[in-house]
């Protein structure tokens, strides 16, 4: 099978509006602006009173899984939304590249409300479990998957799909949101669970909500998804199936390192707050 080498953008932009409506609403003019789609919104509101985030996915003209074609489509970017974006340092470390324009004047200029800006472009292929919204005015009906319910034929509990993101930054907000532009590529049901902190990682724990086939097929499914190289082998038990991906050296800022695991729902009580995933010189 032929590498799937497209790069997807995601653009996260923290709002500070009444409600998840109006939020959206704000990013209206942007989405039409960049030809893009609104995929996830969320309220930020514990960390900073009266803000929502919204990610938007757009397509990059770049290819490529290495440093450079991952920076470029986030420098790009930057230089279509105009001169003082352009000016931002990009952070690589694939499978994705970032930057942060902590500038809400700046970002005013692009959403009314706006406070800062995350940018994004990951590598990677097909969304897991679909990402059409169909509560977003900006998107046009689509032909999505339905939703996987939590029970299965006969009743049982299906496997519950499971996140954890360890995210380099000084504050919980800023983990929110790469953690949430991980999660967004695999299900547009995430919901954050816990968070701990490690200083200097902000561990975010997502549940993801409930997956098709067994423990194993699903977590393959999900790193697939999420594309990239250096993943750990599968770590399979009775109850649990594991992969995880970490950065080395761990970057200055941005995603340091992603765990997914499939749990059977029954053995699904334990928290995600243990220690972190990488250590804070970013080796096991």
């Amino acid at each position: 099978m032929a590498e799937n080498t497209e790069l997807e953008l995601l653009i996260i932009v923290v709002v500070a509006a009444d409600d998840e409506t109006a939020a959206r609403a704000a990013c209206r003019d942007l989405v039409r602006r960049i030809d893009g789609r609104i995929v996830a919104s969320g309220d930020c509101s514990d960390e900073e009173p009266g803000c929502w985030s919204v990610t938007i996915s757009r397509a990059s003209a770049e290819t490529g899984q290495h440093v450079a074609g991952l920076s470029r489509a986030v420098r790009n970017f930057l230089r279509e939304l105009g001169p003082d974006y352009a000016r931002h340092r990009v952070s690589c470390e694939p499978p994705t590249a970032w930057t942060v324009v902590e500038h809400p004047e700046l970002v005013g200029d692009l959403v009314a409300g706006g406070e800062r800006l995350l940018v994004e472009a990951w590598s990677g292929g097909s969304i897991l479990f679909g990402r059409s919204d169909p509560g977003d005015p900006d998107e046009p009906p689509a032909e999505a998957p339905e939703d996987v319910s939590d029970l299965d034929e006969r009743g049982n509990p299906r496997p519950r799909l499971r996140l954890l993101v360890d995210v380099v930054t000084e504050r919980r907000a800023g983990a929110e949101w790469p953690a949430r532009a991980v999660a967004s590529r695999l299900s547009h049901t995430a919901v954050i669970s816990e968070y701990a902190v490690d200083p200097p990682l902000v561990r975010v724990a997502m549940d993801l909500g409930p997956a098709l086939g067994d423990l194993p097929e699903i977590v393959l499914g999900a790193i697939s998804t999420l594309g990239g190289n250096g993943w750990s082998r599968l770590r399979v038990d009775e109850h649990r199936a594991t992969a995880r991906w970490s950065a080395a050296p761990t970057p200055p800022s941005g995603v340091a390192a992603i765990e997914v695991s499939a749990v059977e729902a029954e053995a699904d009580g334990a928290t995600a707050g243990g220690p972190s995933t990488v250590g804070t010189t970013g080796h096991d």
